[in-house]
């Protein structure tokens, strides 16, 4: 490689970061760690994060068809499907770009849509596939009503501090290369303008923003991304490897299973250039490593600084803090009660409703509720995510028992019995 760039981020702090090498080989610029990368791929994550931003503003469903949004797009498949690579669509455009290095522009794209392929049903497996991030991308200029990249711009960047991830090259900026397999050489890589195209793969950063952004990722700022929007993004909705079931892919983050620990991020390939974002939402780590040479494998080296960070220097857990009383009416859900023997224990945890069966293993999440109506709450995550709880009450108003996911919840154990007749 001519040279690498790296950080890691860890608690919200960027607490180290280096790059060694040569930036640009006939010049002989060394590469610091302002200079920026080409980051491929990791575009992907800013096109779903403008996507997720949409769905909250109440503009799109993830279930929505393209057409609904794309007026005549001759392929239809979800939202939900182009975010997680399951549409089965074709992986690159239909223009043939990789081969004439001429990338269409969006109402190119969208008229010559009917001649891609859908390669697999729709929602049959994983398919990695550049066209779907691209229609993507057309998605956020149709319903926000700006060009794409003035929105991510506006929307993503400055908000989140991104002062160094740009769509075209701002100095200093790297040089890309291939490196020759049999001599100690390099070739210079092809420049690409990638048209309708840049929403898959056109980006430019630093290691150190790249790391804020995966940071940002792991734990929004609410009023730029919901949290739990940021979580829906990290949740698997296909795996990619069928042979050992060790990584998958959410909604535009990829996913990989490194022991116990589940990472989120995504990786980046154009001509000339390698990255790699990877980053544990749980233990707040986040790594970043970037290289100007196309064949280089930079995939273990970002595994290996996150579980080194962690390993060696883990975030402290958050103190403990004496919370807010529960509401009123909510003092007779909480305590011990019995799905049949099975117990299982309702508190109230930082302003939330939460239940958690005896013996669930330290690393499972409690399922947490929303209230509903008086009487009626929702399971926003963990077990049973998205089922009811119903409060059964006496005729004296008491609460008499519960309901959930269709299930009795008693105070006392025993055996479930159908009401006398």
């Amino acid at each position: 490689m001519p040279s690498v760039a790296a950080a890691v981020l860890r608690d919200g702090q960027l607490v180290w970061e280096t790059a060694v090498g040569v930036a640009d080989v006939e010049s002989g610029i060394d590469a610091t760690p302002d200079t920026q990368y080409r980051v491929g791929s990791i575009t992907k994550t800013f096109t779903a994060a403008a996507i997720m931003q949409l769905r909250d503003a109440g503009k799109l469903d993830l279930e929505d068809t393209l057409d609904r949004h794309v007026e005549g797009a001759a392929h239809r498949p979800t939202i939900r499907r182009l975010l997680s690579h399951a549409s089965g669509l074709q992986r690159e455009t239909q223009d043939d770009s990789w081969l004439t290095l001429r990338f269409a522009q969006p109402d190119e794209l969208l008229e010559t849509l009917e001649q891609a392929e859908l390669v697999l049903p729709s929602g049959a497996r994983f398919h990695y596939s550049n066209l779907a991030f691209a229609l993507l991308g057309i998605v956020v200029e149709r319903l926000s009503g700006m060009p794409y990249q003035d929105y991510v711009r506006g929307r993503l960047f400055e908000p989140v501090g991104l002062t160094r991830v740009s769509f075209d090259p701002e100095p200093p900026a790297a040089k890309g290369y291939l490196a020759q397999p049999y001599a100690d050489g390099l070739w210079d890589t092809v420049g690409v303008e990638t048209g309708a195209w840049a929403s898959a793969g056109q980006l430019w950063g630093t290691a150190g923003d790249i790391c804020r952004w995966g940071a940002f990722l792991a734990d929004p700022d609410e009023s730029v991304l919901a949290s739990s929007s940021a979580e829906e993004m990290r949740t698997v909705q296909a795996i990619d490897d069928h042979e050992r079931w060790l990584s998958g892919y959410g909604l535009g983050l990829g996913l990989r299973r490194d022991g116990e620990r589940i990472l989120a991020g995504h990786g980046g390939s154009m001509p000339g250039f390698i990255a790699q974002l990877l980053f544990s939402a749980k233990e707040k780590v986040v790594a970043t490593a970037l290289t100007n040479e196309s064949e280089a494998a930079l995939g273990e080296l970002a595994l290996a600084l996150v579980g080194t960070t962690i390993e060696e220097w883990p975030v402290a857990p958050e103190t403990w803090r004496i919370g807010e009383p529960p509401p009123d009416d909510v003092v007779p859900l909480l305590g011990i009660w019995f799905m049949e023997a099975a117990q299982l224990v309702f508190r109230w945890r930082e302003g939330k409703l939460e239940a958690r069966f005896d013996g669930t293993p330290d690393w499972q999440p409690s399922s947490i509720f929303e209230r509903e109506t008086d009487d009626r709450w929702r399971t926003v995550s963990g077990s049973e995510h998205g089922e009811a709880l119903r409060i059964v009450r006496a005729a004296d108003g008491t609460v008499e028992g519960m309901v959930w996911a269709g299930y009795p919840v008693t105070r006392e154990p025993g055996p479930w019995r159908a009401p006398a007749a």
